[in-house]
């Protein structure tokens, strides 16, 4: 299994590109329990799980570990990188759960080519949605809603939605697929 063959963008990127992730990739394995990124401490690179089980957690006021969520056999993970988000304003801590091999492209080479490459930083911003659809589905879970849907706020969500949904198209609907992927880039280069 080679790293071309697993990372979901090699076929997008251009030769140049190629060359550069490929002289700068990082094959690391590490043993069960070693901490692979340390918070702000560390500014680690996109990881991308060749085989092995990675958790990556928060830590609350109180020192509890907070799993925010599992990466496991071809998964990646950005937030290793957050470095290069300016918007991330909270630590996580990155850990193998078993033996683990890996690859690791560094940040400042993922950021460069992210700015120049608009199928990258589409899927960028994919992975982020991702990964906060998984955070928030965790707090769905820990924190209970205090007005649940109902029948009788049905009407007043569908409202909510619809309005959410004409302000979306009326922006973004007249843009051509080019505009809307710089216009991702340059809203997720703000971040």
């Amino acid at each position: 299994m080679n790293f071309e063959n697993c990372f979901p963008l090699w076929n997008d990127l251009n030769t140049a590109q190629k060359k550069i992730i490929s002289d700068n990739l990082i094959t690391q394995y590490v043993k069960k329990g070693t901490i692979i990124h340390n918070g702000n401490l560390d500014c680690t690179g996109l990881l991308l799980v060749k085989s092995g089980q990675l958790r990556t957690y928060m830590l609350s006021d109180e020192g509890r570990e907070i799993t925010l969520y599992r990466l496991f056999d071809m998964d990646m993970c950005l937030l290793s990188a957050s470095c290069i988000i300016r918007s991330i304003q909270f630590e996580v801590t990155i850990e193998a759960e078993k033996d683990t091999d890996l690859w690791i492209i560094p940040a400042e080479i993922y950021k460069g080519i992210m700015k120049e490459s608009a199928p990258v930083a589409n899927y960028t911003n994919e992975l982020m949605a991702t990964r906060f659809s998984d955070v928030m589905g965790l707090i769905e879970q820990i924190i209970p809603e205090k007005d649940p849907a109902s029948t009788d706020t049905l009407y007043r969500i569908a409202g909510f939605m619809d309005q959410a949904m004409a302000g979306f198209f009326e922006t973004y609907q007249a843009m051509t697929e080019e505009e809307l992927a710089e216009h991702r880039y340059q809203r997720f280069r703000r971040m």
